[in-house]
């Protein structure tokens, strides 16, 4: 090969590999997550209903916060939950799904979905009991409709945001009770929780979701943070002693004295309260239902 030759072939060597690093350029995405499976999850965007996002070790969440959004908060995956706003940056892979690099969301986003998701199923609810007045209450048919069409928006919009209870099936439960005023995990649970984790190790693309719930005895302020801590110790047990990957558990919820199950006029009613539910969950999709 002459030299002329030579310097050819180098030169198309060097566009080749140039082109190659521009089909890996970076690009900045934002939308609404509509549902998490694993180490992926599903974001709704202005150019895409369905835009696949896939999370790895490497993945940085932050909270922006601030009045000028120039501070950062570092968060765990855990955070990124149906309902939530985020923007995303990455690069797209082979199958057209976008690696995350980072991925950040606003102030009080994450509380906004958190607070959407203990709301769904009360309204669900609220909106069957007002069908069976319907039917019982004829002359009151305009404003009952009314009322209906109303919480039907509001289910729909949970539903946009949410989109989790719905999506998914239940295939284990296990809960917790504590003691008045306490936080930690009595040692008889620890098996019952193991025993969960070892069963959703399982299941493909399995999630859990981990509920911490108060008696409405006291402060509704002190209830709701110790519903907070009871949630995140018992997450903290099903990571640490039970090894569940950070990237298959849904951020905790602190529900407070919301879902009350027994009645807090009695101290049996009160003790059934105080507890935290741990479901193994499922999407229908992957499942097949």
């Amino acid at each position: 090969m002459n030299k002329s030759g030579f310097m050819a072939t180098i030169s198309l060597a060097t566009l080749l590999l140039l082109g190659g690093a521009c089909t890996a350029q970076t690009v900045k995405v934002e939308g609404l997550i509509t549902g998490r499976s694993g180490a992926t999850m599903t974001l709704q965007t202005a150019t895409s209903p369905k835009l696949v996002v896939l999370l790895t070790d490497h993945t940085q969440v932050a909270q922006v916060q601030g009045v000028l959004k120039a501070r950062h908060k570092d968060m765990s995956m855990a955070a990124l939950i149906p309902g939530l706003e985020v923007k995303v940056e990455g690069v797209y892979d082979a199958q057209n799904q976008l690696v995350a690099s980072s991925i950040k969301f606003k102030g009080n986003d994450l509380e906004d979905a958190q607070k959407l998701q203990a709301s769904l199923q009360p309204a669900k609810e609220a909106l069957e009991q007002q069908k069976a007045a319907l039917q019982q209450q004829q002359q009151q048919m305009s404003e009952a409709q009314a009322k209906i069409a109303a919480n039907k928006a509001a289910i729909e919009e949970a539903n946009r945001r949410f989109g989790q209870l719905d999506d998914y099936n239940i295939l284990d439960e296990v809960t917790v009770y504590f003691a008045n005023g306490k936080v930690a995990i009595d040692p008889k649970y620890q098996p019952q929780l193991l025993q969960l984790a070892e069963k959703a190790k399982t299941i493909h693309a399995y999630m859990i979701q981990v509920h911490g719930y108060a008696s409405s005895s006291g402060s509704a302020a002190l209830n709701q943070k110790l519903s907070e801590d009871r949630a995140n110790n018992v997450t903290q047990f099903l990571q640490q002693q039970g090894h569940i990957p950070l990237t298959n558990i849904l951020a905790p919820g602190a529900m407070g004295e919301s879902r009350q199950v027994g009645n807090d006029k009695t101290a049996e009613g009160q003790a059934q309260n105080r507890r935290v539910v741990v479901r193994i969950l499922q999407n229908k999709g992957i499942a097949g239902t």
